[in-house]
């Protein structure tokens, strides 16, 4: 049996605030596999850059807490270990490519300095070394002059040249995982294509595992091999891209799908749109969290919360009329038809 080379299970993610615990994140689960690319997709605040950030040990300690659940890199444990065994593990075995790639550089410090620190840290290689390698990487990244940009500082690159940076920092240890948050975010068209070009060749050339988070529909069809749609801190539908987006399950996957504007659709009608608002993470809801945006929503729906229920092999939906043989939701059903 092929063990993932990362397996998120159940994990559920909180924080604490004055007003109350917020929950971030709730029975996330899924699998990635060796030389796979796994989307999460989701609005603003459903939770997707939390769960990159409990993966990488990089939420603020004193405040948020992983209340349960498993992450596991390769069978082994990432939950619980000290910091300095993370700071071991991270940007050597897993790496993370940030939304904001200005902010993710030293403004301080010359690009070949940030480049080569981690390949000294994790590889123990010589200063020289470092910077040859690093060198070459930023050259199979695309760099024009990538000698010369090593004495250069970030705010002299362009956002497209920064992103590259980032990329190589990520890859210079050959991690076995390589999570992307929005890595196109702030970036303009012609930009962003030369950016999922490049992590299609990383994934060729490297055979690098990838979770790509991003709100964008597009990128995720044309990226990742599975993908998983999360609202309110849960995934509520997950499977092969080709799967969730030829024939969406879920009530919010459809509504997130039939939002996007078409060049066949008449310019005098109005966009779709998905009515209401996400619920307050500080008073979780005890039912299906999407209900009350949820036109097909029944009187149980606001009482029971839905469990992942299996449609077809890989493709899972967290949702009440999906669950054809649950006797829950047959009762659901009959009340909701009287």
């Amino acid at each position: 049996m092929n063990i993932p080379v990362l397996n998120v299970e159940n994990l559920a993610v909180g924080f604490r605030t004055y007003r109350g615990t917020v929950q971030c994140g709730k029975r996330v689960s899924f699998t990635l596999n060796k030389g796979e690319i796994f989307g999460i997709v989701g609005e603003s605040g459903c939770g997707k850059s939390v769960t990159a950030n409990a993966i990488m040990g990089l939420l603020p300690a004193r405040n948020s807490f992983v209340a349960s659940g498993k992450i596991e890199l390769e069978g082994f444990s990432l939950l619980g270990r000290t910091k300095s065994e993370m700071e071991a593990i991270r940007g050597n075995e897993i790496s993370m490519i940030f939304q904001d790639p200005m902010t993710s550089l030293n403004p301080v410090l010359t690009i070949g300095t940030q480049l080569t620190e981690g390949l000294i840290r994790h590889k123990q290689v010589s200063r020289n070394e470092a910077t040859k390698l690093a060198i070459e990487m930023l050259e199979k990244l695309g760099m024009p002059f990538p000698d010369k940009r090593m004495h250069t500082y970030a705010h002299a690159l362009s956002g497209g040249l920064r992103q590259r940076v980032v990329i190589a920092m990520a890859l210079l240890c050959n991690p076995k995982v390589l999570l992307a948050d929005e890595p196109t975010t702030a970036l303009d068209v012609t930009i962003q294509a030369q950016i999922l070009e490049l992590l299609k060749e990383i994934r060729e050339k490297f055979t690098t595992s990838m979770v790509l988070i991003s709100h964008d529909l597009g990128i995720i069809a044309e990226m990742c091999d599975r993908v998983a749609v999360m609202y309110a801190g849960q995934i509520v539908e997950q499977g092969l891209t080709a799967d969730v987006f030829y024939h969406p399950q879920h009530p919010y996957t459809q509504g997130l799908l039939a939002s996007l504007p078409r060049l066949t659709d008449d310019k005098r009608q109005e966009l779709n749109v998905i009515h209401g608002q996400p619920p307050d993470l500080l008073k979780y809801p005890e039912g299906c969290a999407f209900s009350p945006r949820c036109k097909y929503a029944m009187k149980g729906c606001q009482i029971f919360a839905p469990v992942a229920s299996t449609l077809h092999q890989n493709h899972y939906v967290c949702c009440h009329l999906c669950q054809q043989n649950n006797v829950q939701t047959e009762g659901m059903r009959r009340e909701a038809s009287r």
